[in-house]
């Protein structure tokens, strides 16, 4: 536990020292958050998140970036010295295919996430949208999802879910899109929880705490070490985005960390803990489908607005409120989603 410690306060020195220059760099590369909509045009489109947030125009976007780059290069670094330092390095899977799994997900969804941040930031004038359309995010999320489902269940062997007081349940080739649709549905949990200065950081750093115990239990230390660069970098820049932030993790961040939170939930076989220990991320994405197939089958809205955040915001909480209070609810979660994947 030594060695998992000290990479997660290396990784969060060296992200310290490096968060500032690249904020700048952001501000100089005008990579900062836009309105989507004029102030005239404000009156004809009720866009509730700008209602609310207007004034964090001008804040620089693109955190993901900075985290995604920093853990993959550390880890790069720091894994083969550690091999090399005598360390024992054992796992559940292949090393070479679990680190692929891993990085591909982390960094092909932060792709794609970066791609739909730059047609945000440059080319909404052109286009006359905010960002890559819907449907295209959606179907580029399920190719992505797929081929990382084929790998799990091709180059680790794994085709079933182990679910608390009924054991193994083995799913065969049902498994690839059972696993697609986990990164996909968490893939956009995050994406849309990621609305409130802290909020989604904060309780995805509960989450890989909660994660974290776990893969060191079953000794997967190639996890564990990904677990620990990862909360590092996280925790030092959770210190520049609670609120007011000064930086915003982006779409580069929400979608390769959504992703990649699922992929360390199904690496460790632990689908009930994932679901328990993630719940905040399934409630918001559960408010916002709520809310869609109520405006499509019942032509109402259910609520004033969605998702949860948005709506709590819309009833008078004020922003700290609602992030602090999220996070003692993400923390009972871990517990529980803790002791489910221990019995």
């Amino acid at each position: 536990m030594a060695l998992f410690l000290g990479l997660l306060i290396f990784s969060f020195i060296i992200t310290s020292i490096l968060i500032v220059p690249f904020i700048n760099l952001l501000y100089h590369l005008k990579f900062i958050r836009r309105k989507q909509y004029t102030k005239d045009a404000f009156d004809k489109h009720t866009m509730i998140f700008d209602r609310f947030h207007a004034w964090k125009a001008g804040t620089p976007v693109g955190g993901g970036l900075l985290i995604i780059s920093l853990v993959s290069l550390l880890y790069a670094f720091l894994f083969p010295l550690i091999k090399i330092s005598g360390v024992d390095i054992t796992s559940v899977y292949s090393i070479k295919e679990e680190i692929n799994i891993i990085f591909f997900t982390f960094i092909s969804f932060g792709l794609l996430g970066l791609y739909d941040d730059i047609k945000k930031f440059f080319g909404f004038k052109q286009s006359g949208f905010f960002g890559l359309k819907m449907r295209f995010k959606f179907v580029i999320q399920w190719a992505l999802a797929l081929l990382i489902a084929i790998m799990l269940y091709q180059n680790l062997k794994i085709d079933f879910i182990n679910i608390p007081f009924f054991g193994i349940l083995p799913l065969k080739l049902l498994y690839i899109p059972f696993a697609a649709f986990v990164i996909v549905s968490f893939t956009n949990a995050f994406n849309i929880t990621d609305g409130l200065d802290g909020l989604s950081c904060g309780s995805l750093m509960i989450c890989l705490f909660a994660f974290w115990i776990l893969s060191a239990s079953i000794l997967d230390t190639t996890l564990s070490i990904f677990i620990s660069l990862w909360l590092g970098t996280l925790i030092a820049f959770l210190y520049f985005n609670v609120y007011p932030a000064r930086i915003y993790l982006g779409d580069v961040g929400a979608l390769s960390f959504g992703a990649t939170l699922a992929i360390v939930g199904l690496l460790l076989g632990k689908i009930m803990a994932l679901l328990v220990i993630g719940g905040l991320f399934i409630v918001e994405v559960g408010s916002s489908l709520l809310q869609i197939f109520s405006k499509k089958f019942l032509k109402k809205k259910l609520f004033a607005c969605a998702p949860l955040h948005l709506w709590l915001q819309h009833r008078g909480w004020e922003e700290p409120k609602i992030v602090s209070r999220a996070y003692l609810a993400g923390i009972m979660l871990a517990a529980f989603g803790l002791w489910l994947a221990f019995i």
